[in-house]
């Protein structure tokens, strides 16, 4: 058996004072607040979110043929596709419909909704 390790811990801050024992509050720099951080568009993002949305669209295609017959294959073949297709599509769409109406200035929409690589 292993022996038990003699580890001193501390005992956390709570949440309430943030660490101060007098209770004042102080600031978080994880949620600062930049104006020009809303300026920026993610560029990279938007254009995977294009990606996807142009190969999920192309998938979802190939699988209609295949079910109605107008292209060769197999069943399998036809849910394979649509299960891909449906799995391209969905983020793409949604990331694609979030960075429109930020440029097009929607209220409640801002390119800092889409996650920046």
């Amino acid at each position: 058996m292993a022996s038990r390790r003699q580890i001193r811990y501390s005992r956390l801050a709570d949440d309430e004072n943030y660490g101060y024992d007098d209770g004042t509050r102080h600031n978080d720099p994880r949620f600062d607040y930049f104006p020009k951080s809303r300026d920026k568009i993610p560029w990279k993002s938007i254009a995977l979110a294009l990606f996807l949305l142009l190969l999920g669209c192309l998938l979802l295609l190939l699988a209609c043929f295949i079910f109605t017959g107008h292209m060769g294959g197999e069943l399998s073949q036809a849910y394979s596709l649509l299960g891909l297709g449906i799995l391209a599509f969905l983020p793409g769409f949604y990331e694609t419909r979030i960075a429109y109406y930020s440029w097009r200035g929607a209220q409640g929409y801002c390119f800092t909704s889409i996650p920046d690589y």
